[in-house]
């Protein structure tokens, strides 16, 4: 190596280490103090106490038991174009961390050349160049570090985002497929309502026609007969646009959507639900919220990158420092009259320059204060993200807890309103009541039955978001 370029590199090598000692402007990060509750609103008095496993660090799979609403999260998981997206913009993220901290290393660049001819003299030469500049920006005062800082906060805030893209789509695939089930327990609760009054008229016709019924006993027992077959159209058509909206998280056009076991069905001794539900929902601890939920980490690294940007905003204060060296040789030679004179062998040169704001019309001052100002709105939106999640699990226990007790006493109403029905056709074909008696029960009965479907979906609506609420999964 020449001599000059031996110089440049030891110059370089000292001024590194004499970087990589040099302060470091601006705040360090410390997590905020944030004063959150003790425990969640809305939690039974068994739930305030310690849980020693938490509903929240369940996977999915655990939590959601049917094998066919399993397969359509996997296939969610693999198709969806939101989480791809979210993939693609952590790996954008990573390289950006790479290009911010690229200009803490010296900057090198190659210029090679050939050359080569003759002149009228007789003089022939072939001469070969490799030049080569570096240019190093000294980080005396943290400028690019802190940047750097702010690029790694910004890139886990992204993967952190990724999570809730994820948890989010774990929680829409469960409730649109229950929202399927239960429109398809309606329907199913409406076609046996049309078979049963389909009887009913039959029978109030045989009554008619032996002259033990009335034209009025025919036509009443038509309504609840078309209310039901007015009520199928409806149900199918939310059927439908259930599954174009599964279909679309999960990548695909719309198409049907395969069925797993059957919601409920109506047995003497009431009803049977193919999903268990746990009769107490285990919480965990107010405090682990802010690690599983991953809308709250995002926030916070949000912070950390604000608060390592108030650092580059101070150090453009301070004097920028650029190393300059240059250096090169040539390889070759000349024929001139049977001789060779031969090429220089190599050149090099160093220097170093000094650039220190004076006046800028207040940009570096405004500069500090708009850091700043980002940092206290992203400390805003971290406490309010904070409280907002805190809502959301409370709001979740609210509707789990009152939507159980609610779906219990209406399965009490169903069978009641059942044999209130069975009564009332005894009495009728006894001839001592007359088919008002029946119609009402029979009425009743059916929106009866299509509110415990509804009530049943609300119970697993309010079990997916308390566990998208709690961060579910996040271990």
């Amino acid at each position: 190596m020449p001599k000059n370029s031996q110089t440049i590199f030891r110059a370089i090598s000292a001024v590194t280490v004499l970087m990589l000692s040099a302060c470091t402007v601006g705040p360090n990060y410390h997590r905020p103090v944030v004063q959150t509750p003790a425990s969640f609103h809305g939690a039974s008095e068994s739930q305030q106490t310690v849980q020693t496993e938490s509903f929240a660090d369940l996977p999915w799979w655990q939590v959601f038991h049917d094998p066919q609403l399993q397969e359509l999260i996997r296939t969610a998981l693999k198709q969806n174009y939101a989480l791809q997206l979210a993939v693609e913009r952590v790996n954008a993220a990573r390289a950006q961390v790479g290009i911010v901290r690229s200009n803490q290393f010296p900057q090198v660049s190659l210029d090679p050349t050939f050359s080569g001819g003759k002149t009228e003299q007789g003089i022939k030469s072939n001469v070969f160049s490799l030049a080569a500049d570096v240019v190093f920006q000294l980080d005396l005062f943290g400028r690019y570090r802190r940047a750097t800082e702010a690029a790694r906060a910004q890139l886990l805030g992204t993967q952190d985002a990724q999570q809730t893209v994820i948890l989010t789509l774990v929680s829409d695939v469960a409730s649109d497929y229950f929202l399927l089930r239960d429109l398809d327990l309606q329907l199913q609760i409406t076609k046996e309502t049309v078979g049963t009054q389909e009887n009913s008229v039959k029978l109030t016709d045989l009554r008619l026609t032996h002259g033990v019924g009335t034209r009025l006993d025919v036509l009443q027992a038509r309504q609840v007969l078309d209310t039901a077959n007015a009520q199928i159209p409806d149900l199918e058509r939310q059927i439908g646009q259930t599954e174009d909206a599964i279909n679309i998280l999960l990548g695909n056009y719309p198409q049907g959507v395969p069925r797993g076991t059957t919601l409920g069905i109506e047995t003497p001794n009431g009803w049977q639900w193919s999903e268990t539900l746990p009769p107490q929902m285990p919480e965990g601890l107010a405090s682990d919220l802010l690690e599983r939920r991953p809308d709250i980490r995002t926030a916070e690294q949000n912070l950390v990158a604000a608060n390592a940007n108030i650092g580059v905003a101070k150090a453009m204060f301070f004097p920028q420092i650029s190393l300059f060296g240059s250096g090169g040789a040539a390889f070759g030679h000349s024929a001139f009259l049977g001789s060779n004179i031969p090429a220089p062998l190599g050149v090099g040169s160093y220097a170093a320059g000094l650039t220190q704001p004076i006046f800028q019309g207040g940009a570096l001052r405004n500069n500090l204060r708009y850091a700043k100002s980002q940092e206290r709105q992203a400390l805003i939106s971290y406490q309010q993200t904070i409280q907002r999640a805190f809502g959301d699990v409370s709001d979740a226990l609210i509707g789990y807890d009152k939507y159980h007790g609610v779906r219990e006493r209406q399965e009490q109403t169903v069978k009641d309103l059942q044999e209130s029905v069975d009564v009332s056709l005894m009495r009728y074909r006894g001839g001592t009541a007359n088919y008002l008696d029946v119609l009402d029960s029979q009425r009743s009965l059916f929106q009866a039955e299509l509110t415990l479907a509804e009530t049943r979906n609300n119970e697993y609506q309010s079990l997916v978001q308390l566990y998208k609420a709690l961060g579910g999964g996040w271990k």
